[in-house]
C-alpha cells in the first residue's frame, strides 16, 4: 500500500498535536506527514495575557526544528494561498504540494474593522505584539494614577468573538496588578460584554465566581451591553449609553485566519466539519480541528482534543479499523488573576448546541484558588515541553463531541513511539 500522505497546515494547538500525534500512531513507511507554517515555532497563546503585566515573551515559544527533524516530520516556512480539492494539492508561497489527506489548522483572527472606531481607538489583545502595545499604554496610565490623576480602563466584549476568557483574565490582572503598585483607588476598571452572562459559554458556574470577583474587585460591570462605537476617549453602547476611558481594550469579531475557496464555510469563514470527525463536510479527505473549524468555542484544550479526533480517523482511514463513539469532552479552563486562579471543569451536552453546557452534569464545577495558577503553569510547562520533543500533548484519545476512537482491528501498522 502507498504510504498516506498527511499535510498540515498551521503549526498551533491543533496543527502540531494532530502532527506529532500521526507520528507517535503510524510509522514513516505508512504515513508521511508535512507541517506548512508561516513560523518555525510554536507560540503558547494563553500565556500572552500575561505580557502586558511584565511577564517574558521568549519562554511562550517552542522551536520547533528539532522536534520535527526527530520525529521524522517536513516542513515548509510557507504561506497557505488556497487548495485545488480536483487535484489534491495545496497552493502556497513556496509551491504546490500534493497530498492524500489535508488538516486545515490555520486558526482565526481578529477583525476589529467591523465596529467603527475600533482599530484606531482600542487595543487589541489577538497578537502578542498588540498585548505589549497595551502594556506600555497601562505603564503611562499607572504612571497618571501615581500622580494623583484619576484614569479609567475600559474593556468591551463586542459580538462575534469565540474566546471571551482572555478580556476577563486582562481585567481581574489588571487589578491585582493596580493594587500591588498601590495605585487602584485611582484606577476606575470598567468591563461590557455583549453576553447575557459572565463568560457565557461555560454557564452559570462560572457567571457566579466571575459576578463575585467583579464585585469584591470593585470593576463596574455590565452584561448584554454591546459596542457600537469607539472614538478617542469614549465608547457608544448599542442602548445609547457611553462610556468614557483613558485606555480602552477589547478582543474583536473573530474570523478564520485563511478562506479556502470550495470548501463549506459559515459566515464567519470557518469551516463547516462533521462533529465526531472534524472532516468538512462533503469533503471526507480534509479535515479542520481548532479555531479553522466550526465550533462556537475556540480554545487550546479543544484544539487538542479535536486533533485528536482528526488523527484518529486519519490512521482508522488507512488500516481499515473501526472508529467507535465516545463522550462528549470536558472543557477545562483556568482563569488568571496574578493573585489568584479560577478553574472551571465543563462537560459539554450530547445534542443540539454542542456548546452548550451540561449543568446537570456532576463534572460541572468551578473553584478559585491559588493552587490553580501553579496547575496551569504546570500544564503549561508540560505541553511546551512534549511539543519541544515532537511529541503529542496525549490530550486523550476521545474526539470531538462524542469522537471517535480506534478499534484495534487491522491496525498492525500503528506503533507508539517514546
Amino acid at each position: 500500500m502507498a504510504r498516506t500522505e498527511v499535510v498540515v497546515l498551521g503549526s498551533g494547538f491543533a496543527g502540531l498535536e494532530t502532527a506529532f500525534r500521526l507520528r507517535a500512531r503510524a510509522s514513516e513507511d505508512d504515513v508521511g506527514v508535512t507541517v506548512v507554517s508561516e513560523r518555525d515555532d510554536f507560540l503558547f497563546r494563553p500565556g500572552t495575557v500575561r505580557l502586558p503585566f511584565g511577564a517574558a515573551e521568549e519562554p511562550l515559544h517552542v522551536p520547533l526544528h528539532r522536534a520535527f527533524r526527530r520525529r521524522g516530520i517536513a516542513t515548509v516556512i510557507a504561506t497557505a494561498e488556497g487548495i485545488d480539492l480536483d487535484r489534491g494539492q495545496v497552493h502556497t508561497s513556496r509551491g504546490p504540494m500534493a497530498y492524500d489527506r489535508l488538516v486545515v489548522a490555520t486558526g482565526a483572527a481578529s477583525r476589529p474593522e467591523e465596529i467603527p472606531g475600533v482599530a484606531e481607538h482600542a487595543h487589541s489583545i489577538a497578537t502578542p505584539g498588540a498585548l505589549h502595545r497595551l502594556g506600555e499604554d497601562l505603564r503611562w496610565m499607572a504612571q497618571n494614577a501615581r500622580h494623583g490623576r484619576a484614569q479609567r480602563v475600559l474593556f468591551a466584549l463586542p459580538p462575534g468573538n469565540h474566546c471571551a476568557a482572555p478580556l476577563y483574565e486582562l481585567a481581574l490582572m489588571l487589578d491585582t496588578w493596580l493594587r500591588r503598585k498601590q495605585i487602584r483607588d485611582n484606577v476606575e476598571i470598567a468591563f461590557d460584554t455583549c453576553e447575557e452572562t459572565y463568560v457565557q459559554a461555560f454557564g452559570p458556574k462560572l457567571h457566579a465566581l466571575v459576578s463575585r470577583q467583579f464585585e469584591a474587585r470593585g470593576i463596574d460591570s455590565r452584561t448584554a451591553s454591546t459596542l457600537a462605537e469607539a472614538a478617542e476617549r469614549s465608547a457608544v453602547f448599542a442602548d445609547g449609553s457611553v462610556r468614557e476611558f483613558d485606555v480602552l481594550v477589547a478582543f474583536p469579531p473573530q474570523v478564520a485566519s485563511v478562506g479556502y475557496a470550495g470548501l463549506p464555510a459559515d459566515d464567519r469563514g470557518f469551516l463547516r466539519c462533521d462533529p465526531d470527525t472534524r472532516a468538512v463536510t462533503g469533503r471526507p479527505e480534509v479535515y479542520a480541528p481548532g479555531d479553522a473549524g466550526d465550533f462556537p468555542l475556540k480554545l487550546g484544550h479543544l484544539a487538542l482534543l479535536q486533533a485528536d479526533a482528526v488523527a484518529a480517523a486519519i490512521i482508522a482511514h488507512r488500516t481499515g479499523a473501526q472508529l467507535s463513539a465516545r463522550r462528549v469532552p470536558v472543557v477545562r479552563h483556568v482563569l488568571d488573576m496574578l493573585d489568584d486562579a479560577a478553574f472551571a471543569q465543563i462537560p459539554l451536552s450530547p445534542g443540539g448546541d454542542p456548546a452548550h453546557v451540561d449543568e446537570a452534569s456532576a463534572r460541572y464545577w468551578a473553584s478559585t484558588s491559588v493552587l490553580w495558577r501553579a496547575g496551569a503553569r504546570l500544564a503549561e510547562t508540560a505541553l511546551s515541553a512534549r511539543f519541544r520533543l515532537g511529541l503529542p500533548l496525549r490530550a486523550g484519545r476521545a474526539a470531538f463531541r462524542h469522537g471517535p476512537e480506534i478499534t484495534h482491528r487491522n491496525t498492525d501498522t500503528l506503533m507508539e513511539k517514546p
